[in-house]
């Protein structure tokens, strides 16, 4: 059996466990390979997953340890090194490897959005799909800000934000980076002024349940284009499937 999984906390309803359950029975090889669904609280029983389970080829990291996980890995290769955020990981030999599939899943969904669009970006959150994100941008020549809790995290806190609303009409693509809203919170949202926003916006948000989230829905009320991480999703998890095959 060649197993596969993905870790974090919490994690619900897993949208990877059945993608793979499904791409296994697609290919035929779902009587050899399986998909599970690892929450733990910390991520001191990381390393207890590796030995329970020896036939363990990788796993996807999510939320909130894809900045911590690196630290219980081997190797880093040069996808996560440069983000300094992994959420693939593989087994080769008694070594762990970490990548980061984000970046590209990310890069291309954006992309393909904006079709040459130029625009200045505003990223909600500094964790580690934040660091993915600003590399994605990096890539893609969009400048950008980041705004955070705390000023020595960002550029810009929320509450400066709240008190200078027309800080939002200066970047018209807004990221949210963070897990706010959320299934089952779906009723939360970046703490931002959604009055700020207009048709000139692009609201992209990560987050892919629920699949208009307080954030988009506020984004289209306002007559903003709008786009959830779905497809980032689907995108950044088939480069899983490579990153484990290669």
């Amino acid at each position: 059996m060649k197993r596969y999984g993905l870790v974090g906390y919490p994690l619900g309803h897993s949208f990877s466990q059945k993608y793979f359950s499904k791409k296994f029975e697609e290919l035929n090889i779902s009587h050899s390979h399986r998909y599970d669904v690892f929450e733990i609280e910390s991520l001191s029983g990381f390393t207890q997953i590796w030995d329970r389970y020896p036939d363990l080829e990788g796993v996807n990291v999510t939320i909130p340890y894809k900045i911590e996980v690196m630290s219980f890995l081997d190797k880093i290769d040069v996808s996560a090194a440069s983000v300094k955020a992994v959420n693939v990981v593989k087994r080769k030999g008694n070594k762990l490897i970490g990548f980061n599939s984000d970046v590209f899943g990310f890069k291309e969904s954006l992309k393909t959005w904006l079709m040459g669009v130029e625009l200045e970006a505003l990223i909600f959150g500094s964790g580690g799909s934040s660091l993915a994100v600003q590399a994605g941008l990096r890539a893609l020549n969009i400048p950008f800000k980041i705004v955070s809790r705390e000023i020595t995290r960002g550029d810009f806190t929320y509450s400066q934000l709240s008190q200078d609303p027309s800080i939002i009409n200066r970047y018209h693509l807004l990221i949210n980076t963070t897990p706010i809203g959320m299934s089952p919170n779906i009723e939360d949202g970046p703490p931002i002024s959604y009055e700020s926003i207009g048709h000139n916006h692009y609201c992209f948000d990560l987050i892919y349940n629920p699949e208009n989230t307080f954030f988009i829905r506020q984004g289209r009320l306002h007559n903003a284009r709008t786009k959830n991480g779905l497809e980032m999703l689907i995108l950044q998890a088939e480069k899983s499937w490579e990153i484990w095959n290669k």
